[in-house]
This record gives structure tokens, C-alpha cells and sequence, in this order.
């Protein structure tokens, strides 16, 4: 499919897919588990910046996923961390998929969908690759890891990584993500092409001066 295996030695780039990345989930900031010379006490985050400890340890949970390599190239090579995004199942990184079976529907949640919904990028199924179901990156869920770290999991968690076709598109994915903004699609309609825009979508769209 899109994915190709990678000699152990391989520097890390942007693109590499890697298993067994730690994911670690804080709890909630009301309510910390801080660690102390007398045991594991709980405490909110607020408390814990005015003890104006310059850190602290808590208990918190973690867990393996598998993730992609999001830092470009020239920053792996040097930086003192990694950023990769979250790799799930597509059916829990986009809903609207659960239900879908046929192909015609997968075809077009998978093309035109995507060209919309740029929160994830679709990674299919490749039994010889690891990916025994459909996997999404969520480019939502984002992890930092020490480069230095993530060389140790290399020659055993890195199991491949993206095509130069599909790079270039994850690589623009990406991008679009990070770089969009929320806007009023109807802004610059006239008004008499904003009140048929208004009677489809329904009487909450609200109007712009100009369109008054």
C-alpha cells in the first residue's frame, strides 16, 4: 500500500511511523495526585503554582499507541524533541465512518471527505504493515517525545514509514490543519445571494451589514 519498511539505522524524519510511543494523559487539574516525602496527596493545579515549585511529580496514566513523525526533517535530526501525532482507529478519529460499509460510501468519505474534515489523514489497512483495520492520524492529539528517546525505540518500534506520494500529502495535511482559520462561509455573497444561501441552511445564519 502507501507504507515501506526502513533499514534500522535510518535516521528519523518527518513521515516515520512508529508502535509502542508513549502517550501520557494528565488528570483532571482539579484534583492531582502530587507526589510528596509523606505519600501521594491530591491538589489543584493552581495550588501547585503558588507553591512556586519550579516542578512537581504526580501520578499520571500512560500508554502505548501508535503515532507518526509530524517534526520536519531538519529538526529531527537535532532537536532536543519529536513531535508525532496520534495514529487511531478510523472509526474513532472520524465518526461518521462507524457505520460505513460499502465501498462507494469508504470511496467517498476517504477522497471527498477528506478534502473537508482536515483533522485527520486516512492511513488504510495493510495486514503486512501492522494495520489490520482502517487507521487515521489525528492531527488533534499530539505527543512530544525526546529525540534521544524515540532513537532508542527506532530499530524496535519504528515499523516503516509513508511513500513519497502519501508523505507529500500528509506533509500538506498538516499544514492545512495548523494554518486554517474559523470563518463565515456567506461573507462576501450579495444580499440578495445570501438570503438563497439563508432559506437552505436555515434562519440562524446571520447576516453582514453589507447584507441588509
Amino acid at each position: 500500500m502507501i507504507y515501506e519498511r526502513l533499514d534500522a539505522a535510518t535516521a528519523i524524519h518527518q513521515g516515520d511511523i512508529f508502535r509502542g510511543v508513549p502517550c501520557v494523559e494528565l488528570p483532571p487539574l482539579g484534583e492531582i495526585p502530587l507526589v510528596r516525602d509523606d505519600g501521594i496527596k491530591p491538589a489543584s493545579w493552581q495550588e501547585v503554582i503558588e507553591s512556586r515549585a519550579e516542578a512537581a511529580s504526580c501520578v499520571a496514566a500512560i500508554r502505548p499507541v501508535y503515532a507518526v513523525v509530524l517534526t520536519q526533517d531538519c529538526d529531527a535530526v537535532r532537536a532536543r524533541d519529536i513531535s508525532l501525532c496520534e495514529i487511531g482507529r478510523f472509526a474513532d478519529v472520524e465518526p461518521k465512518s462507524k457505520d460505513t460499509v460499502k465501498p462507494k460510501r469508504f470511496a467517498s468519505l476517504i477522497t471527498q471527505h477528506a478534502r473537508v474534515n482536515q483533522k485527520w489523514y486516512y492511513l488504510p489497512p495493510d495486514e503486512d504493515f501492522g494495520f489490520t483495520e482502517r487507521m487515521a492520524a489525528d492531527f488533534r492529539s499530539i505527543l512530544r517525545v525526546a529525540r534521544t528517546d524515540l532513537e532508542q525505540l527506532r530499530e524496535a518500534h519504528r515499523i516503516g514509514k509513508l511513500k513519497e506520494v502519501a508523505l507529500e500529502h500528509f506533509r500538506e495535511r498538516a499544514a492545512d490543519f495548523y494554518r486554517r482559520y474559523a470563518y463565515d462561509e456567506w461573507y462576501p455573497l450579495s444580499r440578495e445571494e445570501f438570503e438563497h444561501y439563508r432559506s437552505e441552511k436555515g434562519g440562524s445564519v446571520e447576516p453582514y451589514p453589507w447584507q441588509t
